[in-house]
């Protein structure tokens, strides 16, 4: 329901059928299961890098200012965040994760409360709005365009929003629907809907996106979970904007921003096909070089092409262990087996030890391959 009492709408129309039917076929099945485990033998290798880059390019759509390089040094070891920004990256990794654990139950609006809780822990000017929808008196930020201001949208009055928001989760779990609404779309609308009423101070985008996540893979759409739609989002944030907007102006229409959604979801599989295919690409070559060697395992030739992309990436224990999902002493194991090979160095910074390439990586890499 709009702030002008009407219902919001959508048409099933030719390009969300087809937008519907390729996600379908692509997020849903076993397509990519089988080459990525026996090929990569990586999987959550990938699901970790998906969630880092979702909640790093989350956080910068919502005006934080960090390097993509800093960030993933950030979540890859661990450390305590470093002001507002860093603290936002840190919540939205936290909320991924939430959002994949609440995927296998119904939402709730203690569930939706407890998710913003996590987007925006330790980074607001007033930490009592962590998990507080806002109540009736307090002021209701309207959202204008930031070139012209000309004004996106104005969301509806606090007192609501407690109905609003048990609306909201009745809605996302399939109740009060007048005919069928496909999951996909029923999804997008949670993400349009959360958005909308804006019952938060702060972290309603992130929140939303956050939600749209659980709903998919509520749904059984389990690609959801290694795609990064905010990175998607990042590259013209002013058609994300705009999508809002034209709903605003047409009657409550939300097909434009359904469409646009659709597509920024196809983009973000077809992103993550051309990803998977250069990876294994890659470690086919790696393992070709180092065909002679039984030395090293599949994470270790991950590391090592990784090295190679990059000579100067330094690695640490808890880094590994962290981009592996594997306990710290396997990861210790792995990045101590490649110093033993000659492959790695080995130095103490602080408190830790940090590993890199050797110099001549490939060179020794080719030796090993011809058992020399």
């Amino acid at each position: 329901m709009g702030t002008d009492g009407r219902p919001f709408r959508f048409s099933n129309v030719d390009a969300v059928q087809k937008l519907v039917h390729l996600i379908d076929q692509q997020a849903g099945g076993q397509i990519l299961a089988d080459e990525v485990v026996t090929n990569l033998r990586s999987s959550n290798r990938y699901l970790v890098s998906s969630l880092i880059e979702e909640a790093i390019t989350s956080s910068q759509l919502e005006g934080a200012s960090i390097t993509r390089r800093v960030a993933k040094e950030l979540l890859q070891t661990g450390r305590a965040p470093r002001g507002r920004s860093e603290q936002m990256i840190v919540n939205n990794f936290a909320a991924m994760q939430v959002a994949q654990e609440i995927a296998d139950r119904p939402l709730d609006v203690e569930t939706v409360l407890s998710l913003h809780e996590t987007v925006t822990a330790d980074a607001l000017d007033d930490p009592a709005d962590a998990g507080r929808i806002q109540g009736p008196g307090e002021e209701r930020i309207a959202l204008f365009w930031p070139q012209d201001n000309t004004l996106l949208h104005r969301p509806p009055p606090a007192d609501q929003l407690p109905d609003r928001l048990q609306g909201m989760c009745a809605f996302a779990n399939g109740q009060e629907i007048d005919g069928f609404i496909h999951p996909v779309v029923r999804a997008i609308i949670v993400h349009f809907w959360l958005a909308y009423d804006h019952p938060f101070v702060d972290g309603n985008g992130r929140t939303a996106r956050a939600l749209f996540y659980r709903s998919m893979l509520h749904e059984g759409y389990w690609l959801t979970q290694y795609l990064s739609i905010s990175s998607i989002l990042k590259k013209a944030p002013a058609r994300y904007a705009k999508s809002y907007l034209y709903s605003e102006t047409d009657d409550n229409d939300i097909t434009y921003f359904v469409i646009y959604q659709l597509e920024v979801i196809k983009r973000a599989i077809d992103s993550l096909h051309d990803y998977l295919r250069r990876k294994i690409e890659e470690t086919r070559d790696i393992e070709v070089l180092i065909s002679g060697s039984s030395h090293l395992n599949h994470r270790q030739i991950t590391v090592v092409g990784e090295a190679l992309r990059d000579p100067g990436e330094p690695f640490t224990i808890t880094a590994q262990q962290r981009r592996h999902g594997v306990t710290y002493q396997s990861a210790r194991t792995d990045l101590l087996g490649l110093e033993s090979l000659g492959l790695f160095s080995k130095q103490r910074v602080g408190k830790k030890f940090v590993f890199r390439a050797t110099p001549d990586l490939l060179d020794r890499l080719r030796a090993m391959g011809s058992g020399s």
